[in-house]
């Protein structure tokens, strides 16, 4: 929840074009900038945002990388994704969990964002790795964008 005053919305709504509320809007202004994927790769909200839907992929799709990645993709995107996105988010995964089994204090730093626990029948390093191809699916532009 967010406090929105009369006069000012907060500020992470400004940069993801929310209105002023001073006049009615039919159609809002549709931007992608870098302050957004920002604001997406860091604010404590889209990381914890992003461990969800990884522990969503670990505990609803049985299988591995290629068919978690997968139901991932088609549930932030609403489609199915192309081989090549396919094998980057399977290769994006496989690295990043190299990266987090190797340095167990990354992996807790990771995991520790955001007001919500872990769930801690997962392996740490896999939901991590997990929790960043998610923030990429997340930072997509027809993830953030509605066209």
């Amino acid at each position: 929840y967010t406090f929105w005053k009369r006069t000012a919305p907060p500020p992470t709504m400004l940069l993801f074009d929310a209105p002023d509320r001073e006049r009615c809007v039919v159609r809002r202004e549709q931007t992608s900038t870098p302050l957004q994927a920002l604001a997406l790769m860091n604010d404590p909200t889209f990381v914890e945002a992003a461990r969800k839907l990884a522990e969503r992929m670990m505990t609803e799709v049985r299988g591995g990388p290629q068919e978690r990645t997968h139901w991932g993709f088609c549930l932030v995107t609403a489609r199915d994704p192309s081989q090549r996105e396919r094998s980057a988010l399977v290769d994006l995964f496989e690295r990043q969990r190299a990266r987090f089994a190797s340095n167990a204090g990354w992996c807790d730093e990771w995991l520790a964002v955001g007001a919500s626990p872990p769930d801690e029948s997962l392996d740490r390093s896999e939901l991590a790795a997990y929790s960043v191809v998610a923030s990429v699916m997340l930072n997509l532009d027809e993830t953030i964008t509605t066209h």
